[in-house]
């Protein structure tokens, strides 16, 4: 039922909710938004999802505010108000004062005709059929489809804005979404004792290198430019094939169009790389796919990649 209820709001995303997109995109002051029992915790996350993507907001409790709080409110302040019944006694005692300092209004409600729906500015309608409440009275559906219009706003804002990763990474910096959102190839690549060998280079040179330096080697020409690289899996089929290989050039082993990376990618997508690929190391190049860095799968998963 709940399901029913938010797909139900696709066909009233209509020019009331670009209306709305548009008065909060333009807001001289922050979003202020407010709500009475359930509708007030549907309010205080989508103040949230709005805040920590790009659009600052405050959730102004209807009573608080009117007993002291509506020192917050702005002239260019913009109210978003949820109630299912659009009849709460406190939310009529903010629309009265949100006219007289002339905040702009955006409702969100069950009844579009309600004393809320006919005040306010604009109107976005989150009816619902019934609630999934066997009474038809605890608010279920009614809550669900309010979220979710409520996201539905949020998204937009954060599309309209050209809000990035590098912005939501900007306002999260203290948890593992954050580090993944900033950390970069650069940041945790191997930059000293790359393991390096020419094309002309035998196997039993690989051989040393591969153990050394955890399983990943990588063929340049003269100009450090990649060519190839030779892997532990490499080695293991070789041997499975030939006996005596330690003669043999780096050339006829190296796997010709390895995947890589560079210093500037998101560290977390060069991981997704090797776990599609099922490789342990990527080979860092430049422009010019000059190898300047090896990175390891381990050293990204330590550093909080993903």
């Amino acid at each position: 039922m709940e399901a029913a209820a938010v797909a139900a709001l696709e066909d009233r995303l209509d020019g009331r909710f670009e209306a709305a997109v548009e008065a909060i995109l333009h807001a001289p002051g922050r979003v202020l938004v407010s709500g009475v029992g359930k509708s007030g915790i549907i309010g205080r996350k989508l103040t949230a999802t709005l805040t920590s993507t790009g659009t600052p907001a405050s959730f102004l409790h209807p009573t608080e505010a009117l007993h002291g709080d509506l020192g917050i409110v702005r002239s260019g302040d913009l109210a978003i108000l949820l109630s299912k019944s659009g009849e709460s006694d406190e939310l009529r005692g903010l629309l009265e004062y949100f006219g007289r300092v002339g905040v702009r209004t955006i409702a969100m409600t069950g009844r579009t005709d309600s004393t809320l729906g006919r005040h306010a500015h604009i109107v976005l309608d989150c009816a619902v059929a019934e609630e999934a409440c066997p009474h038809d009275l605890a608010p279920t559906c009614s809550t669900t489809a309010t979220l979710a219009m409520g996201d539905a706003l949020a998204v937009a804002l954060l599309l309209a804005r050209g809000f990035g990763r590098e912005d939501f990474a900007r306002l999260h910096p203290g948890g593992a979404l954050g580090r993944r959102l900033l950390l970069r190839v650069r940041d945790v690549m191997v930059t000293q004792g790359i393991p390096l060998l020419p094309p002309t280079a035998t196997m039993r040179a690989c051989v040393v290198l591969l153990a050394e330096r955890r399983g990943t080697v990588a063929v340049v020409d003269g100009a450090g430019l990649l060519l190839g690289v030779v892997t532990s899996g490499d080695l293991t089929r070789l041997m499975e094939r030939k006996e005596h290989f330690f003669a043999i050039p780096v050339s006829h082993v190296m796997t010709t169009d390895p995947r890589t990376t560079d210093a500037d990618q998101l560290a977390a997508a060069a991981v997704g790389v090797m776990e599609r690929a099922g490789v342990m190391a990527l080979p860092v190049v430049d422009a010019d796919r000059r190898v300047i860095g090896m990175l390891h799968l381990h050293d990204a998963l330590r550093a909080g990649a993903v």
